[in-house]
């Protein structure tokens, strides 16, 4: 097949003079905890994106951090300067164990049979990489010895990387390796990673492991065509299996029959072919594909479509087997991606796919395509492009991490890409680049998604009209509504080398036009410790923009940063910890218009900074911004407790009434205004506020106002207070009670309450002395 034109994923090259060269151990200098507890990492406490609920991909495993474990290696970080180790590592923290009989320990809180974990070692002077090995060890006993590289590593120069140490700019440092343990270890065990020399390699940072429970491989479906018995593929990988897995998938496609690949690892070194056909695995730990050409470089393993120019394929269902390529260089017109070329009415499942340049780079047109419960690892480019007319498809519920560009990208180039999605996505730490992007596009929903780490020249979310062949005169500008809902950004945004200054982490540009024919709504988010600015505009102008319950908890420098023209409404937009005391920076004046709604706080100033200068960053070093954060963070049987959240949980978030009279709606006591309030119907008691916080919550203490205006006499309100996760089954959390509000004394109440987690909050009213309603002006819930 004639490959379909590549793009240059990033035009402009990373600047050479600001680029770090590192030692063996990394430029970070590795920390050595004096005064800290024996054999612990004792970490910076940090937000994880993994787990958060109702956002982000379902994975099945339990991620534990390093810096959380117990170890006797030295803590690296935290930080985020580009070209150290830190940077690069989940948290932007890791542990560096460079002496024989260092080991970082984790307890197990879950059975596991399986762990994967991410670590980085030094490159070689070649550039070619190293082998070296850690032992693993259960309780104290050696299990085996797990084989670590640094060939998948290792990046140098201007775009796109080379892999000559003699150059600048050293990234892409990590690398991830998986191993089954043989047997189901009890939650509680303790496994260690332990060096036991460092002959091969001077030292091993050591960055998170990932535990779970494989289930057994998933046997040959009825009728299915095997791959092994009936075609004779190698499943030890000696041979080179890819006519005979072609030829199966071939003879699926013919006689309408599914093809199973068993379990083994089965050498391919070129494309498999896919049409109208299923090809089936006993599942991506045990189903693995992999290999490389040995002269041609340019051809690898890679499961495609037909190109569009073929007339692409249909109807195609891959499921249940691991992609793992042999990758070690990012050569942009090559196509050695997991899954490529077109493939419409059709569905990824389940497959783990690593060390490819790309996890599945799509080249439209094409329609009806769909990417879910997948793992994406260690690429040399993209996680997944959807490029050049892509069509009502999806990327769902995937895990993508340590990617080489943008983890998730939409890309219209000359071909318009109409309502496409990417919803509940974990994307974490591209190298290079965004978390999730759409160039150009229309009607696009990117909701539900977690994003963290990202570590250069790019945000978490970016919205642009960027990249050739994006443009209103095709069709392919951003138009029609634009959805970003329910999305959690973490430690996104990063410095641009050639800017010289920061990137949002949401981001929006009009280079190519600007955005001017599009409704883009972002809802119900939170962007906390970003590194630079929370939200960002550059380039042409962007307009119709609206956010929309925006929680941004920290902020490297602004909460906006203002470089073009726009339009953007703000409503319940509330702003806390921004580094800048003006929270906007915005030289374009009232080229940029601001709507204000209501419930906004902490990011408004009028006049706005406009100084010549940029800011460095304050960085919280990957901790909650303010600096508080969970009381057990190296607790090595919960390692990855979520921070305590200080801020009024309530604020801004929806809410319902039994009833209210005339104006006096309930969205008035979580409008973070005192002078407002709700009041029910006259002589109606009982009768209830219910907030919903959106996710379960320990809330420890309630704040309950009523305007503190001196005509507001003295009153005694009843008030009992229950909880529910569900919105039906609820639960006593305090029993009526009288509480007294007085003018003189702010006329506010406080209750305690045990810290039960509830979701949904409910306070009801049965008296009041002074007026026959339930009243209240502000509900404010705190976890402390």
């Amino acid at each position: 097949m004639t490959p379909h034109r590549r793009r240059r994923l990033l035009s402009r090259s990373l600047s050479a003079s600001l680029s770090l060269a590192l030692t063996a151990v990394g430029t970070a200098a590795a920390v050595v905890l004096a005064g800290a507890p024996a054999a612990q990492a004792a970490g910076v406490p940090a937000p994880s994106p993994v787990g958060i609920p109702g956002r982000g991909a379902t994975v099945p495993f339990t991620e534990q951090e390093a810096e959380y474990a117990a170890t006797n290696g030295s803590l690296i970080g935290p930080g985020r300067l580009y070209g150290t180790l830190p940077s690069e590592a989940s948290g932007r923290q890791a542990v560096t164990l460079d002496a024989a009989g260092e080991y970082v320990e984790f307890t197990l809180t879950a059975p596991a049979n399986a762990m994967t974990f991410r670590y980085s070692l030094p490159d070689n002077s070649a550039g070619t990489g190293r082998d070296a090995s850690l032992d693993l060890r259960v309780n104290g006993s050696s299990l085996k010895s797990v084989p670590v590289t640094s060939k998948y590593g290792w990046y140098y120069g201007g775009y796109p990387f080379n892999n000559n140490p003699g150059d600048t700019n050293p990234h892409h440092f990590y690398d991830e390796t998986r191993t089954m343990f043989g047997s189901t270890l009890a939650a509680g065990t303790k496994v260690r990673l332990q060096v036991t020399s460092t002959a091969t390699s001077p030292s091993f940072t050591i960055d998170l492991a990932d535990f779970e429970k494989v289930g057994a491989p998933v046997g040959r479906p009825s009728g299915a065509l095997d791959v092994v018995g009936d075609f004779g593929a190698d499943p030890t990988g000696a041979a080179d299996s890819t006519a005979k897995i072609q030829a199966a998938v071939d003879a699926g496609r013919a006689q309408g029959r599914e093809v199973y690949i068993p379990q083994g690892t089965f050498k391919v070194t070129d494309h498999i072919v896919v049409d109208r056909v299923t090809l089936r695995g006993a599942g991506p730990w045990y189903s693995v594909l992999t290999g490389r050409h040995a002269t041609d470089r340019s051809k690898a393993v890679g499961v495609y479509g037909k190109y569009s120019a073929q007339g692409g394929s249909s109807n195609v269902t891959l499921k249940d087997f691991a992609v793992i390529g042999d990758i070690r260089e990012r050569v942009d017109n090559d196509q050695v991606n997991a899954i490529g070329g077109a493939m419409s009415h059709s569905v990824v499942d389940n497959v783990w796919m690593q060390h490819t340049k790309c996890g599945a780079w799509m080249d439209g047109p094409m329609d009806d395509f769909t990417i879910r419960n997948s793992r994406i690892l260690d690429q040399t480019a993209d996680g997944v492009n959807f490029h050049y007319g892509v069509t009502n498809s999806t990327v769902t519920n995937t895990f993508v991490r340590n990617t080489g560009d943008d983890g998730l990208a939409m890309w219209a180039e000359n071909v318009p890409n109409v309502n496409n999605k990417f919803t509940f996505n974990t994307v974490i730490l591209p190298i290079l680049a965004n978390n999730i992007v759409t160039y150009g596009g229309k009607d696009i929903t990117i909701s539900d998604n977690v994003m963290s780490d990202t570590v250069t020249n790019g945000g978490g979310l970016h919205i642009a009209n960027r990249y050739p062949g994006v443009n209103s005169g095709q069709g392919t500008a951003v138009a029609g509504t634009h959805t970003a809902a329910r999305n959690t950004l973490i430690r996104t945004g990063n410095n641009d080398y050639n800017w010289h200054f920061g990137v949002g982490a949401i981001w929006f540009s009009g280079l190519n036009e600007p955005i001017s024919n599009a409704t883009v709504n972002i809802t119900d988010s939170e962007i906390l410790d970003s590194s630079y600015a929370a939200i960002h505009l550059i380039e042409g102008a962007s307009n119709g923009l609206h956010f929309d319950n925006i929680k941004i908890d920290g902020a490297g420098t602004y909460a906006l940063q203002i470089q073009s023209p726009g339009t953007a409404s703000f409503n319940r937009v509330v702003a806390t910890h921004i580094a800048q005391p003006n929270p906007i920076h915005n030289c374009v004046g009232s080229g940029f218009q601001i709507t204000q709604g209501t419930g906004n706080s902490g990011w408004y100033a009028n006049p706005p900074a406009c100084t010549g200068v940029w800011p460095d960053p304050v960085w919280t070093n990957g901790g909650v911004p303010g600096g508080s954060g969970p009381t057990d963070p190296t607790d090595p049987t919960d390692p990855t407790d979520p921070p305590e959240e200080t801020g009024n949980l309530a604020q801004g978030r929806p809410v319902t009434e039994t009833s209210h009279a005339d104006v006096y709606g309930a969205a008035n006591a979580v409008d973070g205004n005192a002078n407002s309030y709700w009041e029910s119907r006259n002589n109606a008691f009982p009768q209830s506020v219910t907030v919903d916080l959106g996710a379960p919550k320990a809330v420890k203490r309630l704040v309950l106002k009523l305007p503190p205006a001196a005509a507001w006499a003295t009153r005694t309100q009843t008030i009992g207070v229950s909880g529910s996760t569900d919105n039906s089954a609820y639960t006593a959390l305090k029993a009526p009670a009288g509480y007294t509000f007085d003018p003189s004394s702010g006329n506010t109440a406080t209750i305690s309450l045990p810290g039960t987690p509830v979701r949904h909050l409910r306070l009801t009213f049965t008296a009041n002395t002074g007026w026959p309603a339930g009243q209240l002006s502000e509900l404010e819930a705190y976890t402390h």
